[in-house]
């Protein structure tokens, strides 16, 4: 039994560590391309390593840097912000549906569920928020629809709620006094430490990685977050790479590093959320941790 279970130890980290590197090559030849000659990725395709190392695409973004910093800006405070806003919003709603006795309680959670399946579509909800929140070229544009709530978070907090904070922790609550906002806030909060970071972890990467929201209701460029930002500038690469607009211009646009930058860009886009997310894993292994131990 002793030797079995060693086996299948092993046979599980073998295939982590599969997984593992699987994940690490693309991010090793992105880095590469993104260091290369542009000739040298034509000639030679993607590889590992550098074969001939350049930092013209770098170069060539940091025409733009002020624009890059100003919406790196923006994305940081839009996915602070939303994010912390969001995690309220889903929390205090998934602890209402999570108590029995709330009122017309199943219904609640059917309207809940029921935006996991249907929406209003595209252009009424342009519609509602252009003309009845008007929040086009507005930074509420990058928060608000992505705010409202996820019913899929919604009902997971809400099972948490429901299966981990013990029943008889909250009537004891109840019994010395202290009224449903005491209870959440001092006995319901510090018991989901796990299901609060999880959550915030997920929507901190769709706020940070949002670009639609921008593309349909952002058309002033000072009000463009960072993925906003580096997809404009993808086009017009690609835009000048593909016209005809005279001798200097297209002299020009054949000097510029198309597939490198395509490569910078990526890496740009990537790299914040990547140094950050070790810093996040440690506060989620935290939490579950402390939440395990508290339960």
């Amino acid at each position: 039994m002793y030797r079995s279970e060693r086996v299948t130890q092993w046979v599980s980290h073998l295939f982590l560590i599969i997984l593992a590197v699987g994940s690490i090559i693309p991010l090793i030849i992105l880095l590469s391309s993104s260091l290369s000659e542009e000739s040298s990725i034509l000639k030679e395709g993607y590889s590992f390593f550098s074969k001939e190392l350049s930092f013209a695409a770098y170069e060539y973004l940091l025409t733009n840097a002020g624009s890059i910093l100003r919406a790196y800006g923006i994305t940081i405070f839009i996915t602070i912000f939303g994010t912390l806003i969001s995690l309220a919003m889903t929390a205090f709603l998934a602890y209402a549906l999570s108590r029995r006795d709330l009122p017309y309680r199943n219904i609640f959670a059917f309207f809940v569920f029921f935006t996991l399946l249907f929406n209003g579509g595209l252009v009424p909800t342009y519609l509602v928020y252009t003309q009845v929140f008007d929040i086009k070229n507005t930074i509420w544009a990058l928060i608000v629809p992505r705010l409202l709530m996820n019913g899929f978070n919604v009902l997971l907090m809400r099972t948490f709620f429901i299966t981990s904070i013990p029943e008889p922790v909250i009537e004891s609550a109840r019994m010395d006094g202290a009224g449903e906002f005491r209870t959440f806030f001092s006995i319901v909060l510090p018991l989901s430490l796990p299901i609060l970071a999880t959550i915030g972890l997920l929507q901190t990467i769709i706020y940070w990685n949002d670009w639609f929201n921008g593309l349909i209701y952002i058309t002033d460029p000072s009000l463009f977050s960072i993925q906003n930002m580096l997809n404009r500038m993808m086009s017009d690469i690609q835009f000048l790479a593909s016209s005809n607009l005279g001798s200097n211009t297209s002299t020009a646009a054949a000097q510029i590093p198309t597939t490198a930058v395509r490569m910078a860009i990526a890496v740009i886009g990537i790299l914040p959320i990547l140094i950050a997310y070790p810093f996040f894993q440690k506060y989620l292994v935290k939490g579950i941790a402390l939440g395990s131990v508290k339960g």
